[in-house]
């Protein structure tokens, strides 16, 4: 928990500046009937620069997610959602082994085609998120002795941690889904690989007590936010809100979606007739 938290907090603040990143909105106690005490989080990610070309096609100008979190560890929930329709939600249980539990939310084991296994030593990650000090086959812990990680790490290392994460997306604009689901596919195998990464390499800077790490949490949010809203003109924006409907060939295709898409009726459970988009930036 310590770890993640750390890690969390100073990526954000890593990945934030001139009016892009992540804002933190509210960071406050919670508790749960089943899971008990602890700690809802929402914030604003920022991210329009990041988007893909035909996303851009019908979102605003100053565009973010907004995401809510709650964190029961070793159980978390964690929403996302942006556009009408958008969400994803991801569940999140940390357990001390190496992945071989099929059935870790207690409801129904989750078949073997659905799983996909994420190895921060082996798996490839985009070459501009490379650092060597955050490579864990050369990373060396001073305070534990830990590291480097070696081939067939996984069977015998110790100790030993599992994020296992459930991932569900849902989509309904008509003629987006495969291209949204991919891309978010892409990004959230990143984002994880690229984080648990970093959590592990970075554990001499956040060793440590709970206290310590809320204390580092609290500043890393203000200075986060701050670099958020330095020459941002997403700060002064108005509020507006926008729809668009597209009926016509033309537009479609401008949108990327196809005719041929547009007449399936097998490729989506949506009823034909014009989409509709409609984005209510505050």
């Amino acid at each position: 928990m310590i770890g993640q938290l750390y890690m969390i907090s100073k990526h954000s603040c890593e990945q934030s500046g001139g009016g892009e990143g992540v804002e933190v909105v509210t960071n406050e106690s919670d508790s749960h009937p089943q899971h008990g005490p602890g700690q809802l989080t929402e914030k604003r990610i920022y991210l329009s620069s990041k988007l893909p070309s035909w996303a851009k096609t019908f979102v605003p100008r100053f565009f973010y997610v907004t995401e809510k979190a709650w964190n029961f560890y070793p159980y978390t929930i964690t929403g996302v959602s942006f556009l009408p329709k958008f969400s994803i939600r991801i569940e999140t249980r940390f357990e001390n082994n190496n992945g071989d539990n099929s059935n870790v939310f207690g409801d129904t084991p989750t078949p073997e085609e659905d799983v996909s296994f994420l190895d921060i030593l082996i798996d490839p990650i985009p070459e501009k998120h490379y650092k060597e000090s955050e490579d864990p086959s050369r990373w060396l812990s001073s305070k534990t002795g830990r590291g480097p990680l070696e081939k067939g790490w996984r069977d015998n290392h110790k100790p030993m941690m599992c994020s296992y994460k459930r991932v569900q997306c849902s989509f309904e604009v008509y003629g987006f889904q495969t291209r949204t689901e991919e891309f978010i596919h892409r990004n959230i195998r990143d984002i994880l690989l690229v984080g648990h990464r970093q959590a592990v390499t970075w554990i001499d800077e956040w060793h440590g007590g709970i206290e310590e790490v809320r204390e580092y949490e609290q500043a890393m949010q203000e200075k986060t936010n701050n670099k958020v809203k330095s020459n941002s003109p997403a700060a002064s924006r108005p509020v507006f809100s926008r729809s668009i409907s597209v009926t016509d060939e033309r537009t479609l295709k401008k949108m990327g979606v196809t005719t041929a898409a547009m007449s399936d009726p097998s490729a989506s459970s949506v009823p034909h007739g014009p989409i509709r988009l409609n984005s209510t930036p505050e």
